[in-house]
C-alpha cells in the first residue's frame, strides 16, 4: 500500500518534467502589468506580471535584461516571451523571460501619476507647510497594521533608541478597498488622542504597487496634509513612494528607519549633554579668569593702594575753591567800599542846601517859561479870543454872517453875533 504514495518532491519534478516538455509552453507570448518589481545586484530581474484577475511570477536573467530598451518599473504594461516552467524550491509555477517590450503604462501608475499633478499643483506638497519633527518626543503614534513586522521594528527600535518615550498603536488596516478609510479613521483617532502627541509615524511594510495603494488614495493624502501632528510617511521599501510621502511633514524609506527618524539615539543625546556641560564649564571658568583679571586690573590702581589719594586730591580742589572765594569776595567788598566814599563825598551829603538851591532856581524858570507861553498873560495884556462851536477861531474866513461867537477876555466871556 505504501508503495502507492509519493513524495512532494517527486510530483513537483514529474509536474515540471510535463510543463519542460510540453511544446505549448516552451515559447509563450503574455502580456500584463510589471508589480513588485525587485532588480537584484547581480542583475536579473524578478517581478510579477498580472492582469485584472490573475498574476504570476517573472524571472528574467542577466543574459536577456542586457537587450531590454528601458527600465521597468512598476505599473508598466510589457508584452514577454518565455518558457513556463516550476522552480522546484516553491513549486510554484513561473514564466521565464527572455525578451521583454514596453507595452505603456499600467492604469494604476496613470491615476498616481495624476493624483500627485493635482496635489502638487494645490501646494500639498510645499515645503513651507511641513512641519517640524521634535527632537526629543515623549509620545510618538503609530497608525499602522497591529501584526506585522513593520510595527515590531518600529517599536524594538524605538525602545532600543530612546526608551523615554511611550509609543502609542492605533491599529488599521493598511491593505485593501476599505484600508483607505480606515487609515484617515486611525490618524482622526491621534489628533483626538486623550494624549497630546508628539510625532505620528503612518505606514506598513513593503509590497506591491497594489498592497500599497491605500496610501496613493486622495482622501488619505489629505487627512495627513491637514493632521495637526507632525507626520513621518513609512511606506514600503527604499524604492517605494507613494503620494503619502509627498505630503508628509517627512518621508522615511523604510518603517524602521521612520522611528530612527522619529527620536534621538540616547547614547548621542548623553554625548550631546555632555557636550554642552562642558561647553558651560569651559564658559563659567572663562568668565571667572576674566573677571578676576579686571579685579586685579583694580586692584592694581592707585585708588586702591591708597585710597585717602582721592580725599587729599578733592581738599586740594576745595582749598583752591575757597581761596577763589574769597579773593572775589574781597574784591566785591572793596568796589563797595570805593562806591561808598564816592557817595559820601558827594554834594548831596557834603551841602544837600546847594543842590536844593540849584533845584529850586531851575523850577523858577521852568515857571517863569510856563507863564511867558501862557494864553491868560495874552489876555492879561488886552487880548481876546473867540470861539465858534468850541473851537478857537483863528481866521475871519472861519466865520459867516448870523454866525454864533463867543469872545473870552481877562474877566469873562461875551456872546456875539456877526453881521
Amino acid at each position: 500500500m505504501k508503495d502507492k504514495y509519493i513524495t512532494v518532491t517527486q510530483l513537483t519534478r514529474y509536474l515540471k518534467y510535463k510543463i519542460d516538455h510540453d511544446e505549448n509552453l516552451n515559447e509563450v507570448f503574455l502580456k500584463g502589468e510589471i508589480s513588485n518589481f525587485k532588480a537584484h545586484s547581480r542583475g536579473h530581474y524578478y517581478f510579477t506580471l498580472k492582469d485584472e484577475n490573475t498574476r504570476i511570477n517573472a524571472v528574467m536573467f542577466s543574459s536577456s535584461v542586457k537587450n531590454v530598451k528601458f527600465v521597468p518599473q512598476d505599473g508598466m504594461k510589457v508584452l514577454v516571451t518565455g518558457k513556463i516552467s516550476i522552480f522546484e524550491s516553491s513549486g510554484s509555477y513561473q514564466i521565464y523571460v527572455d525578451e521583454m517590450l514596453e507595452d505603456g503604462v499600467g492604469n494604476l501608475y496613470i491615476a498616481f501619476e495624476q493624483l500627485k499633478k493635482k496635489l502638487e499643483e494645490e501646494g500639498l506638497f510645499r515645503e513651507d507647510h511641513k512641519k517640524h519633527i521634535p527632537k526629543i518626543p515623549t509620545r510618538i503614534g503609530v497608525v499602522t497594521a497591529p501584526t506585522g513586522a513593520a510595527i515590531k521594528d518600529i517599536i524594538s527600535t524605538i525602545k532600543r533608541r530612546w526608551p523615554l518615550a511611550e509609543v502609542y498603536l492605533f491599529p488599521s488596516l493598511v491593505q485593501g478597498e476599505l484600508a483607505k478609510d480606515d487609515i484617515v479613521k486611525q490618524i482622526k483617532r491621534a489628533e483626538e488622542f486623550s494624549l497630546p502627541l508628539d510625532t505620528l509615524i503612518v505606514g506598513r511594510g513593503g509590497g506591491s504597487i497594489e498592497d500599497l495603494w491605500p496610501f496613493n488614495e486622495e482622501i488619505v493624502a489629505r487627512a495627513i496634509y491637514n493632521c495637526s501632528i507632525p507626520v513621518i510617511s513609512a511606506v514600503g521599501h527604499e524604492i517605494d513612494f507613494t503620494i503619502a510621502d509627498f505630503v508628509a511633514d517627512l518621508r522615511a524609506p523604510t518603517p524602521t528607519g521612520a522611528a530612527e527618524m522619529a527620536v534621538p539615539q540616547l547614547n548621542d543625546v548623553s554625548r550631546y549633554i555632555k557636550q554642552i556641560q562642558l561647553r558651560c564649564q569651559n564658559t563659567m571658568i572663562h568668565k571667572i579668569q576674566l573677571y578676576r583679571r579686571k579685579i586685579n586690573d583694580l586692584m592694581e590702581r592707585q585708588i586702591f593702594k591708597n585710597p585717602m589719594i582721592m580725599y587729599q586730591n578733592k581738599e586740594l580742589i576745595l582749598d583752591q575753591l575757597y581761596d577763589k572765594l574769597k579773593y572775589h569776595f574781597s574784591n566785591i567788598v572793596n568796589l563797595k567800599e570805593k562806591d561808598l566814599l564816592k557817595i559820601k563825598h558827594s554834594i548831596i551829603f557834603q551841602n544837600p542846601y546847594q543842590l536844593t538851591e540849584k533845584k529850586k532856581n531851575i523850577f523858577l524858570q521852568n515857571i517863569s517859561k510856563l507863564e511867558t507861553l501862557s494864553p491868560l498873560l495874552t489876555l492879561k495884556r488886552g487880548y481876546s479870543m473867540t470861539r465858534k462851536d468850541d473851537k478857537v477861531v483863528c481866521s475871519s474866513k472861519q466865520l459867516k454872517k448870523d454866525d454864533s461867537i463867543s469872545i473870552e477876555f481877562q474877566d469873562g466871556v461875551v456872546d456875539a453875533k456877526v453881521v
